[in-house]
């Protein structure tokens, strides 16, 4: 059974940064597509940066050049990077990965496990 557990959120102020962390579990390595995803209340759950098994990452244009996605392989963990936080950013942010599947793909119903999402929240 294959399991991701998302940490790292929390509160902070407009300027500030937090790294969140989503350990796998279940599975031997993290060589496939993983990502991170973003979601407010009522809203429809977005994509906010992509790690292709291979290829290039993708970031959504509203994190470019403020958040980086990465991974540990020797602790299958997954990492997201985020700096200069803006009040935009609040939400809940979800780990999810594409495991057995052909091609890396950005929607969100391509990914078939999911973590169970941790909170951000960025103060004016």
């Amino acid at each position: 059974q294959v399991q991701l557990v998302e940490s790292g959120g929390g509160s902070v102020q407009a300027g500030g940064s937090l790294r969140l962390s989503c350990v796998v579990s279940g599975y031997s390595n993290i060589n496939y597509c993983m990502g991170w995803f973003r979601q407010v209340p009522g809203g429809e759950r977005e994509g906010v940066a992509i790690l292709p098994d291979r290829g290039i990452r993708w970031y959504a244009d509203t994190v470019k050049g403020r958040f980086t996605i990465s991974k540990d392989t020797a602790k299958n963990t997954l990492y997201l990077q985020m700096n200069n936080l803006k009040p935009d950013d609040t939400a809940m942010y979800y780990c999810a990965a594409q495991i057995g599947t052909r091609y890396c793909e950005r929607a969100a119903i391509r990914f078939n496990y999911w973590g169970q999402g941790t909170q951000v929240t960025v103060s004016a």
